[in-house]
């Protein structure tokens, strides 16, 4: 797994580049964001906190699932990638960005980004994100493909944060329209043409094997 650390890194540095473009495109809020801020109209809580409770709801259902002990690395993922949005905020990055592409240039860069970027973070097996890993789970418990587990997720972050007043854009909608399919490519890509190792897919793998049989 040493050899996955740099893809891991990798992949956060790039998500946060994604997230800056996405984020300074102002064409919407990404599916998680939209259920966020549904429940942050009607509770009050900071963003911080809502985003921290959802986390931890779905590590809690992947680790009841599993059968296993909650990872923490998730919650390093978060935080780093958090970091860097900051940093990038900090070095005014949108200074440079927006005078060169258009709002519809940077939704598009920070789509392809995000999708090649969560693409690594999926394959280095260290700090997949809470909703990816249930994501996973579903794959192997219900033999389903990542592209549906994924997909009905989201979905249901849009349709649920819409109905709480959540804001959904047009960004929203091309998140969930071509992230999912863009990671699916992309894992495709980086493990039959470039040879990488998908660790994340062989997460719950072996209790999955083991129920089936």
């Amino acid at each position: 797994m040493k050899s996955a650390l740099p893809v891991y890194l990798t992949g956060c540095l790039l998500f946060s580049f994604g997230a800056k473009c996405f984020i300074d495109s102002d064409m919407g809020t990404d599916p998680l964001d939209v259920l966020v801020l549904g429940i942050v109209k009607h509770t009050g809580l900071t963003i911080g906190i809502v985003s921290g409770l959802i986390a931890v709801f779905f590590l809690a259902v992947w680790s009841l699932w599993n059968r296993q002990r909650p990872p923490i690395t998730p919650f390093v993922t978060m935080f780093l990638v958090g970091s860097l949005i900051d940093l990038w905020n900090y070095l005014r990055l949108e200074s440079f960005l927006l005078p060169v592409f258009s709002s519809y240039a940077l939704l598009g860069i920070g789509l392809v980004i995000a999708a090649f970027a969560s693409s690594l973070i999926i394959m280095s097996g260290i700090g997949i994100r809470t909703m990816d890993l249930v994501a996973i789970t579903m794959v192997h418990k219900w033999r389903t493909t990542f592209f549906t587990a994924k997909m009905s997720i989201e979905i249901a972050f849009i349709v649920s944060g819409y109905l709480l007043g959540g804001p959904v854009g047009i960004g929203s909608v091309a998140f969930v329209t071509l992230v999912g399919p863009g990671i699916i490519a992309f894992l495709w890509i980086n493990e039959k043409v470039i040879g990488m190792t998908n660790y994340g897919f062989l997460i719950g793998s072996e209790q999955a094997t083991a129920k089936s049989g």
